[in-house]
């Protein structure tokens, strides 16, 4: 049998000839009837050699398909089979039900039959390759060789419904190690910007015999230089206390292994300098051009140094990682920039229409005094002054009764959230005080109505900030923001106009961030603690702030009572009692603890309505800002805080324990 079959044999007109013979004898009947009949019989045959014809022709074409069939099935066995690609098919639940022996060639495993696809591709997931909206390829390693896997999913059922439907999943393997390969020599050839700075630069000076500086100093160049050529890089000194080295990419990794030990081989210098030397050091990393990697490396060093110093921050495009931080912050602000900053921020008042003031939530003593000091100042200027908060907590409570009831005309400009979205124009100011992550403040859509932003705080700087503030006084080396609006405020008029209720206020947010004046204290916060005595801060009244009633002094005495302590110096405590001024117990709670013989550290957690608030508290030997930043918190060296969800407080005291682990292993590498 010829397989040349051409489909126009399949067009039959012999019906359309019958039909015509067939009339033509129904008009010769009325004629010639005798010849009828002969037309008839002749009829008759030409109907059964039609049938007979159209019958073998059926028999024909089935022969055809089933050979054409046959002969598909027997190429696509021999493709799948001989496919000079690793192939693997799947149920859909990722078992393996066959694969051809280019997969078995690259699987050392000899019996796999039957096994789940994710004990040899741990990173493919089944669920995205039955997701037809997913990509259509994935990578893996195996063994010492990358491929690229290409998928195809096959219904082999009649259910669309996914989940009732019986699919087979065939993978493709493309090994892809050449270029892997090329890629990953590429990125390493990829030059990275580092820059440095000595933090405290002009102390160390101060505090050297004159005789020792350029030793001392000599020092630090020397070890920078060392470290510039163990990565082979390219350093150079453009100011007294800052370098730019310029590297490969490939000893980024050396770097972050050794937690950038430079840092403490600075710290360790020891040439008649009286004070550790700390480093900042910003690196930027995968930029588009040198000029974007040095932009990064810029921003990066920026947050370094917003943080306290002594640490290094590597930023790959919107990735930031952090080494370092542990020391103490060492105060080295200036009174100029106080200055620049107060005459900054009265021009800033003086062409706004209106100026709206808010902290954070969950406001305490420093956030709403600094929020009544810059208030103040607006007011001094003759605009209007809005402090946006939406809930009185009980950290605020007794300052904010005294409000009411000493200063009637502040309280009336007291207004929630909702309200400042409503009166907020183009024209406005928005001046954040006490904190610089945008979803934290008590109006984060304040920030988008209002152009002009103005952030003062003194936190340590973590990976979210305000965009784009018109102008910024973030110095975590102060004790409170309280501080620095005192000191804003020495400066924003020729006398400063303050009363008694407002420089309590102040006062008030210091003692708070300072625990009375025995945490992160410097010779300018008792500068500015001088000031508003001055200006008649009584501190007896200030002390009558914090008093708390029976029922909470209990309760805080209960939470020490019932702490657990770890590595002989670190105490855990939880309190589950369903409170208003739950975040308010579980801090005070914290600063109660440190004040047990031996112990350095604590942390608190209390819980109320599926959150969980854990206060962190140090006499400096353990940095909780970076123990609590694992847990997706902030705050200070001695004084931090989280706050976690959907999570039970054994579950959340696991993790601190486990955070606080990894903080002590990374000190001991």
């Amino acid at each position: 049998m010829s397989n040349k079959f051409n489909v126009k044999d399949l067009i039959v007109d012999t019906k359309i000839y019958l039909l015509i013979i067939g009339l033509l004898t129904c008009i010769l009947a009325f004629y010639e009837p005798k010849i009828t009949v002969i037309m008839l019989f002749i009829l008759g045959y030409l109907i059964y050699y039609y049938k007979k014809n159209i019958h073998l022709r059926k028999l024909e074409w089935t022969s055809y398909i089933q050979k054409l069939t046959d002969d598909f099935d027997y190429a696509t066995r021999d493709s799948l089979f001989n496919l000079p690609l690793p192939l693997v098919i799947l149920s859909k639940e990722g078992s393996i039900l066959w694969y051809n022996p280019k997969f078995m060639d690259i699987i050392e495993q000899k019996h796999f039959l039957g096994e789940n696809i994710k004990q040899i591709i741990p990173n493919i997931s089944i669920d995205d390759v039955l997701n037809l909206e997913k990509m259509s390829s994935t990578e893996a390693s195996i063994g010492k060789r990358d491929y690229k896997i290409l998928y195809n999913v096959v219904n082999t059922s009649e259910e669309t419904n996914t989940n009732n439907a019986n699919y087979i999943i065939m993978l493709y393997l493309v090994d892809n190690t050449s270029f892997s390969i090329l890629k990953q020599k590429y990125l390493d050839e990829k030059t990275s910007v580092c820059l440095i700075e000595v933090d405290n630069y002009d102390e160390v000076r101060k505090k050297t015999e004159s005789s020792r500086v350029p030793v001392v100093f000599a020092e630090v160049d020397k070890i920078l230089n060392e470290f510039a050529k163990s990565i082979d890089g390219f350093i150079r000194k453009y100011e007294q206390d800052k370098y730019i080295i310029v590297f490969e990419n490939r000893f980024l990794k050396i770097l972050e292994d050794a937690k950038f030990d430079v840092l403490d081989n600075i710290r360790s210098i020891d040439q008649g300098n009286e004070m550790p030397i700390t480093l900042s050091i910003g690196v930027g990393v995968f930029g588009k051009n040198p000029a974007q990697m040095y932009e990064y490396a810029r921003a990066a060093i920026d947050i370094a140094l917003g943080r306290g110093g002594d640490q290094a921050v590597i930023k790959k495009i919107e990735r930031l990682s952090f080494y370092g931080g542990k020391s103490k912050a060492v105060e080295k602000r200036t009174k100029v920039r106080a200055r620049v900053i107060s005459h900054a921020l009265r021009q800033l008042i003086d062409q706004s229409d209106k100026v709206f003031i808010m902290g954070h939530k969950n406001g305490d003593m420093d956030s709403f005094g600094a929020a009544i000091g810059i208030a103040n100042a607006v007011r001094s200027r003759g605009k209007k002054a809005y402090i946006v908060l939406d809930d009185v907590n009980p950290q605020i409570k007794n300052i904010y009764n005294r409000l009411y009831n000493e200063k009637p005309d502040y309280f009336d400009d007291v207004i929630t959230s909702s309200q400042s979205y409503l009166k907020a124009t183009e024209d406005s100011l928005c001046v954040v005080v006490d904190i610089h992550r945008p979803k934290s403040t008590e109006a984060p859509k304040l920030l988008e109505i209002i152009g002009k932003v103005v952030l003062i705080d003194h936190h340590r700087r973590g990976v979210e900030f305000i965009d784009n503030p018109i102008l910024t006084y973030l110095e975590p080396y102060a004790s409170s923001s309280c501080e620095l609006v005192t000191e804003i405020l020495a400066y924003m008029d020729n006398k400063i106009h303050l009363d008694k209720f407002e420089a309590e206020a102040l006062l008030a947010g210091i003692a708070v961030d300072t625990k009375n004046f025995t945490f992160k204290t410097g010779v300018r916060t008792f500068e500015a603690a001088s000031l508003l005595r001055r200006y008649g801060a009584d501190t007896t009244s200030v002390k009558q702030l914090f008093q708390d009633d029976l029922e909470t002094f209990i309760m805080k005495a209960d939470v020490v009572k019932r702490a657990r302590i770890i590595n002989n110096e670190i105490a855990i405590s939880s309190f589950d009692e369903d409170v208003d001024d739950y975040i308010l117990i579980a801090a005070q709670a914290a600063d109660d603890l440190l004040n047990i013989n031996g112990i350095t550290t604590s942390f608190v957690l209390a819980i109320k309505d599926n959150k969980i608030h854990i206060s962190g508290r140090s006499l400096g030997k353990i940095n909780v800002q970076l123990v609590l930043e694992k847990l997706g918190g902030g705050g200070h060296l001695a004084v931090a805080g989280a706050q976690l969800y959907d999570v039970t407080l054994n579950q959340a005291e696991a993790l601190v324990e486990k955070a606080v682990t990894e903080y002590l292993e990374e000190g001991e590498e």
